[in-house]
């Protein structure tokens, strides 16, 4: 089924949020290694890979119990690898089974893993079924 409107070739754009704006601004930029675009009042604004990422810059942030924020890697260990290497903790879940760096193998293949920025947004990395 093929569908079209008026979004379907518009660029998307990311959210989350941030209550401790210099923090997250090194988490994503030094750590997660994403290119600043700006710095306003209101949002740090990042790319990755052609797809814009705002976090918005708020008093409190709530975040929510599930994934906000993915990326798709060729190499799901490695990345973990590398992101390890620079600091970043994997999450473990209960009554996930997870390999020695915390990866998950879902049913149909795909391989995820869990961690959060400094604000406890929850990301993600997955690997697709080859």
């Amino acid at each position: 089924m093929t569908t079209s409107g008026p979004l379907t070739s518009a660029s998307l754009v990311a959210f989350v949020a941030t209550g401790q704006a210099e923090v997250a601004r090194q988490f994503y930029q030094s750590v997660l290694g994403l290119s600043l675009l700006e710095d306003t009042p209101f949002a740090l604004v990042f790319e990755s890979n052609g797809t814009t990422l705002r976090i918005q810059k708020v008093q409190q942030v709530s975040p929510v119990p599930y994934t906000a924020l993915g990326w798709t890697v060729p190499d799901i260990h490695a990345a973990v690898r590398e992101l390890g290497a620079r600091g970043v903790a994997f999450q473990r879940y209960d009554g996930l089974s997870q390999d020695a760096l915390g990866v998950w193998q879902a049913p149909g293949g795909a391989r995820v893993a869990w961690f959060r920025d400094p604000d406890g947004n929850t990301l993600s990395l997955t690997e697709v079924a080859a």
